[in-house]
């Protein structure tokens, strides 16, 4: 994009004034580099968005976005439903609550270098992966309603995890006010053998070491120390989630006449949050959130009894479990006023600051943990939520690297068995069902994580804490 185009307004803040059908105006927070690298089309969709009704302050792109399906990727928008606020499934994604976690290990990279080939092997057959890919729990129909009603809580009950895991993550494991007889019979049948696994696409299990450490207090507080070995999980609501997303997409573009809405883009469906409508696709959602915190806990309990096989000695207490495709009533000051607000965020991540009430305490001081994804074999970032970013975008920041092209530029340029072979000469591991996936996925379809994340600290939506580097990375 051609920062001409814009107002700037900050070293990485750039402004289009609300015109037109806009009711307020569209901010980006992007260096000037990852600006003109920007497909045209985050542009137009963003200017879209900033015309539903009951929006407020501005419509936000955090700096890794890209063009989306209705939202950008990286898109985030709060609505008051006091002024006539939606809810947009376009504006959560198809991937409702994808998201990552993050467990020490205890470990010195060494200690996993010794071991690298078993271990990765290891957690490549005992973690399905892939497109389709099905797990070993099965759910009928109560132990499926018990999931999507208690999340991370339900599976720790089964027996997955241990209740200390809970406080560590987002909602303490468990999105309130699920309604599961709004998920629909196909979203149930897509769902019932898919809970602990990986699913395909950007989603993967890293085995990662901790390579630098940039704010001391921010890591002490987070356990990390350079050196050490984490583990991250990305992965999501599955197939459920796919589901509900494109049922209640089309549910609100035939509701949108009904509330007089006039859609600049189909993609933007959406329905009042106070409407028969709004209120089902909100309850099939948190069902979707609780989903997908049940899943990522199933896969860190699979992945504890893998190390209990290989490294014994190690122990994997939970950092921290964060999603980025969601939409959740939170507090934020509106011209000076505190409201409760629809905050949509679609491929970007909840950045509390300091203090902020929701946090464990153990993050009081420093900010919730910001757990930022990189693309195969290059790095990936955790940082610290600012005070700041509540007066920004709704105390968000972005979430991974975003795609610098599509999948189809990216099959024309690699072979599976090419990016498995350079990044093997590089000492990182891949194991993944499908060389077509590695392709797609390949690290040089992204952006530069670290100029994204950069981009972030510039911009005062988080500060950077470590840099985490793969050794073994199980991709979907």
């Amino acid at each position: 994009m051609d920062p001409a185009d814009f107002a700037r307004r900050g070293e990485c803040l750039w402004e289009i004034p609300a015109h037109g059908p806009m009711r307020v105006p569209a901010l980006i927070c992007a260096s000037e580099a990852l600006l003109r690298a920007m497909d045209g089309k985050v542009r137009e969709q963003l200017v879209n968005v900033a015309q539903l009704p009951g929006i407020v302050t501005a419509a936000w792109a955090m700096p890794d976005a890209h063009w989306g399906y209705g939202f950008p990727i990286g898109g985030v928008a709060a609505f008051d439903p006091d002024a006539g606020g939606v809810v947009s499934a376009g504006g959560v994604g198809f991937d409702i609550s994808c998201g990552v976690r993050c467990l020490h290990t205890g470990l010195a990279r060494a200690e996993v270098v010794a071991v690298q080939q078993r271990l990765a092997d290891a957690l490549f057959a005992r973690v399905p992966a892939g497109l389709g890919s099905t797990g070993q729990v099965h759910l009928g129909p109560e132990a499926m309603d018990a999931m999507l009603a208690g999340g991370a809580r339900w599976a720790v009950a089964q027996g997955f995890g241990d209740a200390a895991d809970l406080e560590r993550i987002e909602e303490r494991g468990r999105m309130a006010d699920a309604r599961p007889e709004c998920v629909s019979t196909q979203a149930r049948h897509r769902q019932r053998d898919e809970v602990g696994t990986l699913g395909s696409g950007n989603h993967y299990l890293e085995v990662q070491e901790v390579t630098m450490v940039g704010d001391e207090r921010g890591a002490r507080a987070f356990g990390l120390r350079a050196g050490e070995v984490v583990v991250t999980i990305h992965c999501g609501s599955r197939g459920l989630g796919h589901q509900i997303g494109t049922e209640y997409l089309k549910r609100m573009v035939l509701a949108a006449p009904q509330y007089a809405i006039t859609l600049p883009d189909r993609e933007l469906a959406c329905a009042p949050v106070r409407s028969e409508v709004g209120a089902d696709y909100l309850g099939a959602m948190r069902a979707a959130i609780n989903c997908a915190l049940a899943n990522r806990q199933v896969i860190t309990h699979l992945v504890r009894e893998v190390f209990a096989e290989v490294l014994p000695h190690a122990k994997l207490p939970l950092l921290y479990d964060v999603s980025h495709n969601t939409c959740k009533v939170e507090p934020h000051r509106v011209a000076g006023v505190l409201r409760p607000l629809y905050v949509h965020r679609k491929g970007a991540t909840r950045a509390f600051g300091p203090g902020h009430p929701d946090l464990p305490a153990a993050f009081a001081d420093t900010g919730q943990p910001v757990l930022i994804g990189g693309s195969m074999g290059t790095a990936s970032w955790i940082l610290a939520g600012t005070r700041a970013s509540a007066e920004l975008a709704f105390s968000s920041a972005c979430h991974g690297a975003g795609r610098a092209m599509s999948r189809h530029q990216a099959l024309r340029r690699w072979r599976g068995r090419q990016v498995v072979d350079e990044l093997a000469a590089r000492g990182i591991l891949i194991r993944s069902p499908s060389l077509r996936g590695i392709a797609e996925e390949a690290p040089g379809a992204y952006k530069d994580v670290t100029a994204v994340v950069d981009a972030a600290e510039a911009a005062g939506l988080a500060g950077k804490v470590a840099r985490l580097a793969p050794l073994i990375c199980i991709k979907g």
